[in-house]
């Protein structure tokens, strides 16, 4: 077999901002570049206003230059992850905090209108002609507003991008084969984790999580596609570790050791919503059913 048994397939994932392509489906990334597979990841906004989470980071000099801070820390992560990436070029959102919430900010991305956007991801779509796009969820994986704005662009777009009636401006139609959402922070994910980090006499950081995470067994029945790439685990925390405003690395990413990750759930895990070829689920390949390209 060849060494890049997958060269010619192409893969897009759409994102809310820098780090979300590196603790989302990034150990994935890393195997299907490592097989040959063509990765671009989309950042729909520049985390402009995403907290500083590692407290090592909180200091005068990077507040002042967050923006071009985390331009920094995504070109970091993409190299670690092998991949090409596109700015789709809005400002990040926010996330609104109190009670009632405050309004978003004027001309950010949770704002702009669907169509307006979509037509930026389209043009990327016709350009890159993936086989396979990955975005979230309708709740956008969790409710932030750039999250959700980006399922609405990336569900709209992808069905935009065959049709050549829609943004005929544009670039040439193509149709990506499949569509799926994010699924990798399940509750029985967590479980396990959880389980087997109490099992081996270890703290778990996900105890008070789970106490106030209802169970919505429906919803994690969702999960048709879990894709085997634990031997990539190492290269997804690399990635992680790049993005040094969002993650303390004394912090709940790095509590569970990645043998324990590897033998409890090996997997990342996502949801077939579209597929235009025969591809019976449960899947373990998100190229499973698409004929090898020419």
């Amino acid at each position: 077999m060849s060494q890049r048994p997958r060269a010619g397939y192409r893969l897009m994932h759409v994102h809310a901002h820098p780090d979300d392509e590196s603790s989302k489906g990034a150990a994935s990334t890393a195997r299907y570049v490592a097989e040959g597979v063509d990765v671009h990841v989309v950042t729909c906004t520049g985390g402009e206003r995403g907290s500083i989470l590692n407290p090592k980071m909180e200091r005068p000099d990077i507040l002042a230059n967050i923006t071009e801070v985390r331009r920094q820390e995504m070109e970091r992560a993409r190299d670690i992850l092998g991949v090409t990436q596109d700015w789709l070029g809005f400002v990040d959102s926010g996330w609104p905090d109190g009670d009632p919430k405050p309004p978003l900010p004027e001309g950010c991305f949770a704002l702009v209108p669907v169509e307006e956007a979509a037509e930026r991801l389209v043009r990327l779509i016709r350009e890159f002609r993936p086989h396979v796009v990955t975005t979230y969820d309708e709740r956008g994986g969790y409710p932030h507003p750039d999250h959700i704005a980006c399922h609405q662009v990336s569900v709209a777009a992808f069905e935009a991008a065959g049709d050549p009636d829609a943004f005929p401006d544009a670039g040439e139609p193509w149709q990506p084969a499949k569509l799926y959402y994010h699924h990798s922070f399940n509750r029985p994910r967590m479980e396990a984790l959880h389980e087997a980090m109490l099992a081996h006499g270890l703290d778990s950081p996900w105890g008070e999580r789970l106490k106030e995470w209802k169970p919505e067994p429906e919803w994690d029945a969702r999960i048709t596609t879990r894709v085997p790439c634990s031997d990539y685990f190492g290269v997804r925390d690399q990635a992680l570790l790049a993005h040094a405003t969002q993650i303390d690395p004394d912090g709940h990413w790095f509590a569970i050791p990645r043998e324990v990750q590897a033998d409890v759930w090996p997997t990342e895990d996502f949801e077939l919503v579209v597929s235009h070829v025969d591809s019976p689920t449960p899947e373990d390949d998100l190229f499973a059913g698409i004929p090898a390209p020419q």
